[in-house]
């Protein structure tokens, strides 16, 4: 069975919400706290020397991080999880999710500590950060038609990031406001019964 180390609320929801929706079994470990010094912290470096999470192990210890990583994986498990080969879907599948973790999640990893990355403009940088990711929320909301999820009427691992990221800055109400599309479809994705421990543990 595969092992996933992650903290409630955090990115690690992403990836237990793609393992529910394959209904692939997984343990899962709370490491809240590894970005202290400390026992979490110390077990998730043993795992993972860039001390980030998610975090998977599988049986025969090998690890892997990365939501995409993690996504790519179990599409290969699970085909039904994404558009057909071959499809514009499937194009697009690719397309977003490497812009949702090149382009949208570095803006909270800057955005949220911006003391870490600059003596004198941290207000500066979280502004400019968050105007970036509103921007691009905007820029997917275009693109969508009006379908039931991300790509068409089938769930697929790429609306699993939904429910996570309108929890997030600039939160619930900012999306159903300005980008109603995505916060229906993450409405849609909360709903599902297989997600249901998993949304209760992360609260969202």
């Amino acid at each position: 069975m595969f092992t996933l180390y992650g903290v409630p609320g955090w990115g690690s929801a992403i990836s237990e919400l793609m393992f529910c929706l394959c209904r692939e079994p997984y343990h899962w470990v709370d490491v809240s706290g590894f970005d202290q010094p400390g026992e979490a912290r110390a077990r998730l470096l043993a795992l993972n020397p860039l001390g980030q999470i998610p975090v998977l192990q599988k049986e025969d210890g090998a690890v892997l991080t990365e939501s995409a990583a993690i996504a790519l994986m179990l599409a290969d498990r699970n085909p039904a999880r994404l558009p057909p080969v071959g499809s514009a879907q499937r194009e697009r599948f690719y397309h977003w999710l490497v812009w949702l973790v090149a382009a949208i999640y570095p803006t909270f990893t800057y955005g949220d500590y911006p003391q870490r990355w600059t003596a004198s403009g941290a207000e500066e940088l979280k502004q400019s950060t968050d105007a970036h990711r509103e921007s691009g929320y905007r820029w997917l909301e275009s693109q969508l038609g009006e379908s039931a999820f991300l790509l068409g009427d089938n769930i697929t691992l790429l609306d699993a990031y939904l429910p996570v990221l309108v929890s997030w800055q600039p939160r619930e109400a900012w999306f159903q406001a300005n980008t109603p599309k995505l916060w229906a479809i993450a409405q849609r994705v909360k709903r599902r019964e297989e997600l249901q421990t998993v949304i209760a543990r992360n609260h969202l």
